[in-house]
């Protein structure tokens, strides 16, 4: 069983309305080196939750008290300090109440009678418990303080969330790439018409007429 350091030794506090089952339970706890507080019933229990919320590391309670029962106690327990262990006693043991008590975040349950040794067993369960809480954050602080953090290991891809998608506008598809340019020869010279044949002909004609005509009148005679 992992030793708990001195200085942070459990304290227990004890509820039950019966002074003899008080005086048995506390005689034992000390016995197990465990520091006891004593409370006569629900009220003065939730007195001292309120007082020290995180002073009592477990609880063990009656269920039928006088003035506050001991799921009020549980509750006010589990109010003031979530990592506390309650455990809850009864005489008047019923499936019903032990499933509420589990349900409502007691550690367990012990049906009286029970045996020293029951709750014997009970306490070191939650010692190992705890001690293996207080090793595995010691550990923690270790590692932090070396800067050694467990490394990520490879994450899987994980798609973007639909928002992001909507956030982010679609590629257009590309455009098909266009046939290769295929090289044209030059276009044929078209026929001429008859009409335009004569035109450029007469034009001919006249354009050599008039450059006779010009030579004519500047030759010296």
């Amino acid at each position: 069983m992992p030793q708990l350091p001195s200085e942070e030794a459990l304290e227990v506090l004890l509820v039950d309305d019966e002074l003899s089952t008080r005086e048995i339970l506390e005689q034992f706890c000390r016995s197990r080196s465990l520091a006891v507080t004593v409370a006569p019933d629900g009220r003065a229990a939730m007195t001292a939750l309120e007082r020290n919320p995180t002073r009592f590391t477990i609880i063990l309670t009656d269920i039928n008290m006088p003035g506050a029962d001991g799921f009020e106690v549980l509750k006010a327990a589990k109010g003031v300090n979530r990592d506390c262990y309650v455990v809850m006693i009864t005489g008047y043991a019923t499936l019903d109440s032990a499933l509420r008590a589990v349900r409502e975040g007691a550690y367990d349950y012990l049906a009286k009678p029970f045996s020293l040794g029951q709750l014997d067993v009970m306490l070191a369960r939650i010692k190992d418990r705890i001690g293996l809480e207080r090793e595995n954050r010691d550990l923690r602080r270790r590692l932090q303080g070396k800067g050694g953090a467990p490394t990520p290991g490879p994450t899987s891809y994980a798609p973007p969330s639909t928002a992001l998608r909507s956030a982010v506008l679609p590629t257009p598809p590309a455009a098909p790439a266009a046939p290769a340019a295929r090289p044209t020869a030059p276009p044929a010279p078209q026929a001429q018409s008859p009409d335009i044949a004569n035109r450029v002909g007469t034009m001919e004609e006249r354009l050599a007429r008039m450059e006779q005509l010009l030579r004519a009148a500047i030759t010296p005679r």
